[in-house]
C-alpha cells in the first residue's frame, strides 16, 4: 500500500521524473502533468493526497491551477513548485491555498521531508 497519492504538474520533463524517481522508492503513487490543462483534467479523474504544481508554466500558470482545484475541492492539499522565489510569489501562492511551497532546484531529500510536512507523516 502507497503511503500517498501525488500529482505532480510541471511542463519541464526533468522535473516530473525526478519526482517520480525520488517518490515511487519512498511508496508514494505518482501521477504527472505537463501543463496546468493535462493536470485539472487528471485530478479531475481522480483522488490526490497531494497536488505539486510548478508556478510558471505556458498558457494556465500554477496560480490558476491552485485556484481551480480549491474550487472544486477547498480542502486538497497543494504545494507550489517554483525556480522563482521571491516574496511575492511565496505570499500569492499561500493566500490562494497553497499548503507550502518547493524551490526548484531542490533535492531528493528537501522533496521527501517537505511532501511528509505537508502530508502529517513521520511527525
Amino acid at each position: 500500500m502507497s503511503k500517498a497519492r501525488i500529482l505532480v504538474i510541471d511542463d519541464e520533463e526533468i522535473v516530473r521524473i525526478s519526482c517520480e524517481r525520488t517518490l515511487v522508492p519512498e511508496e508514494y503513487e505518482i501521477d504527472t502533468a505537463a501543463s496546468g490543462k493535462e493536470g485539472l483534467e487528471r485530478f479531475e479523474q481522480g483522488e490526490y493526497d497531494l497536488v505539486l504544481i510548478d508556478l510558471k508554466m505556458p498558457g494556465m500558470n500554477g496560480i490558476e491551477v491552485l485556484v481551480n482545484i480549491k474550487k472544486q475541492r477547498p480542502e486538497q492539499r497543494v504545494m507550489i513548485m517554483t525556480g522563482y522565489d521571491t516574496v511575492e510569489h511565496i505570499v500569492e501562492a499561500i493566500s490562494s491555498g497553497a499548503a507550502h511551497y518547493l524551490e526548484k532546484p531542490f533535492t531528493p531529500d528537501t522533496l521527501i521531508e517537505r511532501i511528509n510536512e505537508v502530508l502529517g507523516i513521520g511527525t
